[in-house]
């Protein structure tokens, strides 16, 4: 069985400490119902905006804000689409947040294969071919440096594809998986699906949707009141950087 190879330093722990003060606060926190929504919309948007800028999505926020709202906008049309797209990803994965501890043993979360390559589907309408959309790649991959064009990554062969994500879905799903910090957990999921690289495009977008869909459903949703992708897209450096050490 796969198992995930880290270090639980004096730093980690830290942080997890103030990420469960902050977690309680809001998790407490008595609002207006009107402001609660207020404030979860306004982080759908800039979910759905800092998760496709990041990857090079030219629109800006009240582009994407509009687009979100149905309206049209003149841009160019990948970047339309890939906000449509991702708008369509938030509320798939607002739905089976919704199912948080109802499925597993124990009353404890469970998490399917098919809802990962439902996200892609969804991530990659009308900008893959069909063939292509929630299907793992067929062809080799290679991740380069965007600077120098050499290459610093080879992700695993098509044929490895489907085992390794079908053993990383067991530990997730067993109880040595549930033992480890719902944190840690979101962050070994992000990092193995950006390391795998199950798909021809769109990957760094369903491995961050997919994280998300595992804070959701421990619990560590704080109310649907803050968006990770904006703390990526700001520290967009860090960020790859991290996925590259």
């Amino acid at each position: 069985m796969y198992q995930p190879k880290f270090s639980i330093t004096n730093p980690i722990l830290k942080y997890i400490g103030q990420i469960e003060g902050a977690k309680e606060v809001v998790d407490y926190a008595v609002m207006v119902p009107a402001w609660e929504v207020k404030f979860q919309e306004e982080a759908r948007v800039r979910t759905v905006h800092f998760g496709t800028r990041i990857e090079g999505n030219e629109l800006n926020y009240s582009q994407a804000e509009r687009v979100m709202a149905g309206e049209e906008v003149i841009a160019r049309e990948r970047d339309v689409q890939e906000v449509i797209n991702y708008r369509n990803v938030v509320e798939y994965i607002d739905k089976l947040g919704e199912r948080y501890n109802v499925e597993g043993p124990g009353g404890r979360a469970v998490y399917s294969e098919s809802w990962l390559k439902k996200i892609h589907e969804l991530t990659t309408e009308k900008i893959l071919d069909k063939v292509n959309q929630g299907e793992y790649r067929q062809t080799r991959v290679v991740i380069k440096n965007s600077q120098t064009g050499e290459v610093s990554y080879k992700p695993p062969l098509p044929v490895e594809i489907k085992m390794q994500i079908e053993e990383f879905f067991d530990w997730l799903n067993s109880d040595a998986g549930r033992d480890v910090h719902p944190i840690l957990r979101a962050g070994i999921t992000h990092y193995e699906l950006v390391r795998i690289h199950p798909f021809v495009d769109g990957n760094g977008r369903v491995a961050r949707a997919f994280t998300l869909l595992v804070l959701y459903r421990e619990g560590y949703d704080v109310k649907r009141f803050f968006s990770i992708e904006e703390y990526f897209d700001k520290n967009a450096e860090d960020y790859y950087q991290a996925l590259q050490s």
